[in-house]
């Protein structure tokens, strides 16, 4: 079993210091908790919101961001859809919906007393998935439902693999892994006792990791079914993202950003992780990392906000603490904004070609 290290603090960016938002960035409260973010294109980011509502916000932070009503209660999850301009959210009202930048909604499938949560949506085989309860429903581009694949228990973590051609499904006991195009099927079982909260499949397809109820992550090489236990943390791991090329997983559930090696044939098994510092005094709740560079961002319980190199050197200072935990990280696809979300409503954006210039 890898335990993590205790973290070192030095490096700690400091209370006092000026701030990427300060320096270059931009911020608002929008008076509900955000529960995620993502940006479509042109640097457009949509915020959804604790109250049902989504937002939407422009790049110029002089013009007012734009909501609609979208769910009889609060969202619970958040993907940008397949088409263009357009956002999936889940809600607690059953409802998985498409919402466009227009103002326009379409209910894509509803289900009474179940939350939608979470959705993810894979590009390269042009499939949407969204776990209604116990059951993982798959939609094509245009909202038709084309699959459902139904579990034994709520399903807290969905990924599909980097083609697109399966979907797993995190569960109490394990993973199921299903082929998102074979009509009758059972599913690959992965077991590891216990409850799996949240799921993510390695960008090279050979691992999945789980993040357990449990202060600890499991994971699988899939070549063999070899079981991976990652553990130490003092909280539970809420947020885990892979670095470019799936070098590196960042995690959240400690007091710094930590991030296990992924390269060479053993995964992370017998090597240590890396520590990037601290940002705060407090528990890393979000993690995010940019999609070229080897960047992390990390959002933490008391609202601090940084960036760090996978290479080594000071943490960046993006917020300092305040305004509620951070409850969402999200960069665009270039790389060229980043945005956080906080649970008292505050949305802070930055764009930036190269974060290493405002340091």
């Amino acid at each position: 079993m890898n335990q993590i290290p205790v973290a070192d603090p030095a490096g700690h960016p400091g209370a006092g210091k000026t701030t990427l938002l300060d320096r270059i960035g931009a911020g608002r409260t929008l008076d509900a908790y955000a529960v995620d973010v993502a940006f479509l294109e042109e640097g457009l980011l949509a915020v959804a919101l604790g109250d049902g509502r989504v937002a939407f916000i422009d790049r110029e932070s002089a013009h007012p961001p734009s909501f609609v009503s979208v769910h009889d209660g609060a969202c619970l999850s958040l993907a940008v859809d397949l088409q263009e301009q357009r956002v999936l959210t889940g809600g607690d009202d059953g409802r998985l919906v498409s919402t466009g930048t227009d103002g326009g909604t379409t209910e894509i499938a509803s289900i009474a007393g179940r939350w939608v949560e979470p959705i993810v949506v894979s590009r390269a085989s042009g499939l949407c998935a969204a776990a209604f309860g116990k059951t993982v429903s798959l939609f094509a581009r245009d909202g038709s439902a084309v699959g459902r694949f139904d579990h034994a228990n709520t399903v807290g973590g969905l990924a599909f693999d980097p083609k697109g051609r399966r979907i797993a499904a995190a569960h109490y006991g394990g993973v199921s892994l299903w082929w998102v195009k074979a009509s009758i099927q059972e599913p690959k079982r992965l077991s590891w006792s216990g409850s799996h909260l949240g799921l993510t499949w390695s960008p090279d397809g050979k691992y999945i990791v789980t993040a357990m109820q449990e202060n600890e992550l499991h994971g699988w090489r899939l070549s063999d079914s070899v079981d991976m236990q990652m553990a130490g943390y003092p909280a539970k791991v809420r947020s885990m993202s892979w670095l470019p090329k799936g070098r590196y997983l960042a995690t959240g559930g400690a007091d710094s950003i930590i991030c296990w090696p992924f390269h060479g044939k053993g995964g992370p098994m017998g090597k240590a992780p890396l520590d990037l510092g601290r940002g705060s005094e407090s528990v890393v709740t979000v993690v995010a990392a940019h999609p070229r560079h080897g960047v992390v961002a990390a959002g933490y319980k008391d609202g601090a906000a940084i960036l760090a190199q996978i290479d080594g050197g000071h943490p960046v200072l993006v917020k300092r603490s305040g305004k509620g935990a951070v409850t969402a990280l999200a960069w665009s696809a270039d790389g060229q904004h980043f945005a956080l979300g906080t649970e008292d409503g505050f949305v802070g954006r930055i764009s930036l070609s190269d974060w290493r210039t405002s340091s």
